[in-house]
């Protein structure tokens, strides 16, 4: 009962920061598992179904963007990790970590780097954070349509930073993080 764990959206400049933690069922293999970053958008979306459907377990959490700039994406990043793995509604033998750093667990736990490529479980659950995300930043271009985020997901790009100087920072938008905290340290009196 391996549970494979990863996050997603460390680097964006707004949104909350997701995890999941997945155990895969060895009789229903799921082919094309990789690092969510390799797979294109309509491949993560077809895999996360099968993900769902076939897995023993699974579960998706995360960190708001308040607890981001409240205690660091680092640890936020563990936090959505840990209410990952204490949502699944199986506990697992062992715990493998994408990355060089484990969340506070009760459970065995190994940080693997590069996991998300060499582990189906770890990459199961980049996966499933990926598109769990990626829903999210669509739903928020709804509410912000002026920042692109269905198309940047949050992410620091050129049209990105540009709509951030154009319109300010939004509700969504992580204070902590250099360019918006320049941008509201620039407009304070």
């Amino acid at each position: 009962m391996i549970c494979g764990v990863d996050e997603a959206g460390r680097g964006p400049l707004a949104g909350a920061v997701y995890a999941a933690a997945v155990i895969l069922d060895p009789g229903r293999p799921i082919e094309g598992l990789a690092d969510s970053k390799k797979l294109s958008e309509r491949k993560r979306e077809r895999l996360a179904l099968e993900i769902r459907e076939k897995a023993r377990a699974f579960h998706v959490a995360s960190a708001s963007v308040e607890e981001i700039d409240r205690i660091n994406i680092l640890q936020a990043s563990l936090l959505a990790m840990a209410r990952a793995v204490s949502g699944l509604r199986v506990a697992p033998s062992e715990v493998l970590v994408d990355g060089n750093r484990c969340p506070s667990l009760t459970l065995p736990c190994r940080a693997i780097v590069g996991g998300d490529a060499s582990v189906a479980e770890i990459s199961a659950a980049s996966i499933l954070a990926k598109v769990a995300r990626d829903a999210e930043m669509r739903e928020m271009h709804g509410r912000y349509p002026q920042y692109g985020f269905d198309v940047h997901k949050g992410y620091p790009t050129a049209a990105h930073l540009a709509a951030l100087n154009a319109h300010g920072a939004s509700a969504i938008h992580r204070r902590s993080f250099g360019p918006v905290r320049r941008l509201l340290d620039a407009c304070r009196p």
